[in-house]
């Protein structure tokens, strides 16, 4: 059974950073596909970050490309998630999710999912 746990949320600034982690267990995650969702107030659920585990193939959203890294650790299975320059609009929960795999682009397409990780930027 798959469970990521995810963490490093918190409260900063516009224009500061924060690097989310989501520590990846139950399972070899080499054909896995691992990415960052968010849930924000009166917006749709998105992918924004995506990271195919074995080749290191990455995807990014429109709005976070630029000042998002999605990243691995293998011999800690774990990804990150270094999110720079943040900006008032980037509030929301964060999750990491987990398919097996290649990359998707869609929220839907994963599996599984952490508990959520709350960051909040203010103006």
């Amino acid at each position: 059974q798959v469970q990521l746990v995810a963490s490093g949320g918190g409260l900063v600034q516009a224009g500061g950073s924060l690097r989310l982690s989501c520590a990846a267990s139950g399972d070899t995650f080499g054909n896995h596909a691992m990415g960052w969702v968010r849930r924000a107030p009166r917006k749709v659920e998105e992918l924004i970050a995506g990271i195919r585990w074995s080749g290191g193939d990455t995807y990014y959203t429109d709005s976070v490309k630029g000042r998002f890294t999605i990243s691995r650790d293998d011999a800690k299975n774990t990804v990150y998630l270094q999110m720079n320059n943040l900006k008032p609009e980037d509030t929301a929960v964060y999750y990491c999710v987990c398919r097996e795999g290649i990359l998707m682009p869609t929220y839907w397409s994963y599996s599984y999912r952490s508990q959520g990780t709350q960051v909040t930027v203010s103006p």
